[in-house]
């Protein structure tokens, strides 16, 4: 089923035409119109064909972005956040043309607050930023999904990674946030205490919704402690299910595991090749410890025994920084190691996430039909959630292989939500799950659906994502 006919978006053209004559008066050379700068702002890393959208504005402040909203709103023109484009279902698309905000100069870093362990940003600060900011605080913002993403996109998309089994997702690391809603006023959704029961949890609603009900002008996030010390390193499998099932028993050891991702055969080969990396071609686990020199080294050992019991060994740790850095740039690359399996293709990344529990089975299923459809797809995961991603290699000019990736993600996601999972452990819904999102949530579905149309009654705030077509 074409993108077009799970969620149409129809397009304005008068309505357009007329912003877009407003829009270059009021902002000049920040608002642009070309082809090719256009085609950035719908740049996708997947196979969804880019949808352009009409214009593109860089905004700078909050009353800037209220601005274009109130003059999208009054001619019922679409506008799409934009903010570093890492993300990966479509959600930078403009289906029915409109106005991209891109929030790239937003990029201040508000306030620090070391004793409260906090700070305020604007969307357009990506995490490399902030960190190195924060570098002689002796904190530091631990959410890591790779991609050098902004933290407002991070936020809109509800991004995770590496470290999300210790430290939580977005959700949980956005104490409030300011938002530019679709009537074009301003919001904002807390203070900076830890906690609160003051009414709807309008942050929690922000997160995680893609732009679609409105856009982030600025964020107050946790910030955690640099560890006295950390520890990690490799540990090689012989098969998927014993890697799987030592990711099991060391989290219901309740060891304070940092990071544990999981790498398959295929994915090992690709970046042993691609960042020279001496480790057996087989199922690993790359592991990381944060706490004290002792805790580090106690965490070490334990894990090497959980191993040790399912097969797997010897497991080789380092405190030593440098060697764990060369480690998790190798796990960090896996998308362009990916790639070297199969010159020329293109890579379509797709996630799911089940209860740990199931772990094991989902990914064995999953290696099983990527055999039996004949795919190069390596495999990597945020194993300690359940979190694990596919690379589907394809060529983007076959038809065919299209839709044999298609119909591969279709059965992946399905197996996950049978197995009381997710389609989606946080790459989102934009417009590339959208069919899945009923078969997971039911009428949840329906619900979101009136919290849509109540807060964006025209439809305005990234239309075409997230929600079918109603029927």
């Amino acid at each position: 089923m074409a993108l077009s006919d799970l969620n149409p978006v129809e397009r304005n053209e008068e309505g357009i035409a007329t912003v877009l004559g407003i829009l270059k008066q009021r902002f000049g050379e920040r608002f642009q119109t070309g082809e090719a700068i256009r085609g950035q702002h719908a740049h996708t890393t997947t196979y969804i064909p880019t949808q352009a959208p009409d214009g593109v504005v860089f905004a700078e402040t909050t009353p800037e972005v209220q601005e274009i909203v109130r003059a999208c709103a009054a001619h019922r023109v679409p506008v799409i956040a934009f903010g570093v484009g890492s993300s990966l279902e479509g959600h930078t698309n403009a289906p029915g043309g409109g106005i991209s905000i891109d929030t790239s100069r937003m990029n201040r870093i508000l306030s620090v607050n070391p004793q409260d362990l906090d700070c305020t940003v604007e969307p357009g600060v990506t995490r490399e930023d902030l960190n190195r900011h924060l570098r002689d605080t002796g904190l530091f913002f631990p959410i890591d999904p790779g991609a050098n993403a902004s933290l407002g996109g991070m936020a809109a998309t509800r991004a995770s990674g590496t470290n999300a089994v210790r430290y939580g997702t977005m959700r949980e690391n956005v104490l409030s946030l300011t938002a530019v809603m679709a009537d074009g006023e301003a919001v904002t959704t807390g203070k900076r205490a830890k906690k609160s029961s003051a009414g709807y949890d309008l942050t929690r609603l922000l997160v995680g919704s893609e732009g679609t009900l409105g856009i982030i002008t600025a964020l107050t996030l946790r910030l955690q402690g640099i560890p006295q010390a950390i520890s990690g390193g490799v540990c090689p499998f012989p098969s998927l299910e014993a890697a799987c099932n030592t990711v099991i028993a060391t989290i219901q050891m309740g060891i304070p595991v940092a990071r544990i991702e999981l790498v398959n055969a295929l994915q090992m080969r690709a970046m042993k090749n691609y960042s020279k990396l001496d480790y057996p071609e087989s199922p690993c686990l790359f592991v990381e410890f944060h706490g004290s020199d002792a805790g580090v080294a106690e965490q070490a050992e334990m894990f090497g025994m959980i191993a040790e019991e399912q097969g797997g060994g010897p497991f080789l740790w380092t405190s030593v920084a440098e060697e764990r850095t060369k480690l998790w740039k190798a796990r960090h690359d896996a998308y362009w190691s990916s790639l070297t399996l199969r010159p020329g293709a293109k890579g379509l990344s797709t996630d799911v996430c089940v209860p740990i529990s199931r772990l094991a089975e989902c990914v064995t299923e999953t290696e099983a039909d990527i055999a039996d459809m004949g795919l190069v797809a390596p495999i990597v995961g945020h194993a300690g959630d359940g979190n694990f991603h596919v690379l589907v290699l394809m060529d983007l000019d076959n038809p065919e292989e299209i839709a044999l990736a298609e119909k591969f993600v279709a059965r992946l996601n399905m197996r996950a939500i049978a197995m009381d999972g997710t389609c989606t452990g946080e790459h989102g819904i934009g417009q590339g799950k959208v069919g899945f999102l009923r078969h997971e949530l039911g009428h949840g579905v329906d619900v979101m659906r009136t919290i849509k149309q109540a807060l964006d009654p025209l439809n305005i705030m990234n239309p075409g994502k997230i929600l079918p077509a109603a029927g």
